[in-house]
C-alpha cells in the first residue's frame, strides 16, 4: 500500500513539470510531433520501472533511458530553444533514483543527469547567468541528495542492527522464561521425590509395623491400631496425592494465566497492567479454566493489536463470593462505529460456556471491554473429582 501511495506521488510530481515544460510544443505540433513522441515513450518508461523494483541493474539502465529521452525531447535546436522547467524533470529523475537505488547506482544516474542538463543548457540560447545560476543549482540539490543518501542508509543500517537485537532480545526472553519454567518444574518434581522417599517411605513402614503389632496381639480386633492403621493409609493417600500433584505441569491458577500473559506481552511488544481483586488468587482454578481464560484474554489483545494502534491494555481478575472468576480487559480505541464480533470471539464465547460461563463485549465511550466469567467449583467437589478419577 505504502510503494502504491509512493508511485501515485511520483505521477503527480511528473505530470505537474512535464505539463509546464511541454506546453510551449502544442503552439506547433506538426514542428514537435517527435517531441511529443518522446514524451509518451517517457511515461512508458515510468509505468514499467515498477517492474524492475527488485533488480537493480534494470531499474538503472531505465533511468539512464530516460534521462536521455528527456536531453533528447528538450535538445535545443533554432525553432526551438531551451525550457527553464527542464531542470526539474532531470531533478525529479535524480530524486528518484536516489530512493530506489543503491548508492553506486545512484552515481551514475546523478552524474548522467548532471552532463545532460551541462548539454543541454550550453547549446541553448541562455545568459551566462542564468547558466551559472542553473549550474550552481544543481550542484547543491546533488548535495543534499548525496546527504540525504548517506543519512538514509545510515538510518537503514542502525534499523537493520535495532531488528537484529530486538530479536535476539525477545529470543532471550523466551530463553529465560523456559529455563525459568523448567528450573521450577525440576523442583518441583525434586520436592515431589524428596517427600515421596521420606515421607512416603516412613509411612509404609509405619502401616506394616503396625499390621505386625496387630497380628502379634493376642486378639486380632483391635479398634485403636485399626484406626491408626487407618490413618496412616488415608496420610499415605495424601502424600501420594502431594506428590503426583507436584510431578505435574504448573498451569493452573491465577499465577499461571498471568505468566503465559507475561509471555505473551513479551513476545508481542505490548504493555499490560494487571489488577487482581476479592480473592482471585486463591480461586480454585482447573488447568482447563486457566487455559481458556488465558485464551480469551490473547484473543482480546490480537483483536487491540489488530484494530487499535494502542500497544496498551488494563486487565482485571476478582472472584466475588468464591462462586466465579472473572476477568475484563479494557483498552483504548479511536474509532466510532461499532465493533463486530469475529470468529476468534465466538469460539471463546463457547469454550467458556461449556465451563458455565460466558463472555461479552462493550463499547463504552473510547474504550472497548471484554468480560468474561467461569463458573467455580467447590474445593470439596475437586477432591472428590480427582479421588474418583
Amino acid at each position: 500500500m505504502i510503494r502504491v501511495k509512493s508511485f501515485f506521488v511520483w505521477l503527480t510530481f511528473y505530470l505537474v513539470v512535464w505539463g509546464a515544460s511541454i506546453f510551449p510544443l502544442f503552439e506547433d505540433l506538426d514542428q514537435h510531433i517527435w517531441r511529443l513522441l518522446g514524451v509518451a515513450f517517457f511515461f512508458s518508461l515510468f509505468f514499467i520501472t515498477p517492474l524492475f523494483k527488485e533488480n537493480r541493474q534494470y531499474l538503472t539502465i531505465s533511468f539512464c533511458l530516460q534521462i536521455g529521452i528527456v536531453a533528447f525531447i528538450f535538445f535545443p535546436i533554432e525553432t526551438y530553444n531551451v525550457n527553464q522547467f527542464v531542470l526539474f524533470i532531470f531533478v525529479l529523475l535524480m530524486a528518484e533514483a536516489t530512493e530506489r537505488l543503491p548508492v553506486k547506482q545512484m552515481v551514475i544516474v546523478h552524474l548522467l543527469s548532471f552532463l545532460a542538463i551541462m548539454v543541454t543548457f550550453i547549446f541553448g540560447s541562455v545568459s551566462l547567468m542564468t547558466f551559472l545560476f542553473n549550474i550552481f543549482f544543481i550542484i547543491i540539490v546533488l548535495a543534499g541528495f548525496i546527504f540525504y543518501k548517506s543519512r538514509y542508509v545510515r538510518y537503514q543500517y542502525l534499523l537493520s542492527q535495532y531488528e537484529k537485537l530486538s530479536s535476539e532480545f525477545r529470543t532471550l526472553k523466551r530463553r529465560i522464561v523456559r529455563d525459568e519454567e523448567s528450573a521450577r518444574q525440576e523442583e518441583r518434581h525434586m520436592i515431589g521425590q524428596e517427600i515421596h522417599d521420606s515421607v512416603g517411605h516412613k509411612l509404609t513402614s509405619l502401616i506394616m509395623q503396625l499390621e505386625a503389632y496387630r497380628i502379634q496381639l493376642e486378639t486380632k480386633d483391635s479398634p485403636h491400631v485399626d484406626r491408626l492403621k487407618k490413618l496412616a493409609d488415608e496420610s499415605l493417600e495424601e502424600t501420594r496425592r502431594a506428590v503426583k500433584t507436584y510431578k505435574q505441569k504448573e498451569v493452573g491458577g491465577l499465577q499461571g494465566v498471568m505468566r503465559l500473559i507475561r509471555k505473551l506481552e513479551l513476545e508481542s511488544f505490548i504493555r499490560v497492567h494487571f489488577s487482581v481483586n476479592h480473592g482471585a488468587f486463591a480461586a480454585p482454578l482447573t488447568g482447563e479454566q486457566s487455559f481458556t481464560i488465558y485464551r480469551a484474554v490473547q484473543e482480546g489483545l490480537t483483536n487491540m493489536m489488530k484494530h487499535s494502534k494502542t500497544r496498551e491494555a488494563q486487565i482485571t481478575f476478582d472472584a466475588p463470593g468464591g462462586s466465579i472468576f472473572r476477568f475484563e480487559m479494557t483498552n483504548p480505541v479511536k474509532h466510532t462505529h461499532n465493533i463486530k464480533e469475529g470468529y476468534g470471539l465466538i469460539s471463546m464465547r463457547e469454550r467458556l460456556e461449556k465451563l458455565g460461563g460466558g463472555l461479552e463485549t462493550q463499547r463504552h465511550e473510547k474504550q472497548f471491554i471484554l468480560r468474561g466469567w467461569v463458573r467455580l467449583k467447590e474445593r470439596g467437589d475437586r477432591h472428590d473429582s480427582s479421588a474418583s478419577s
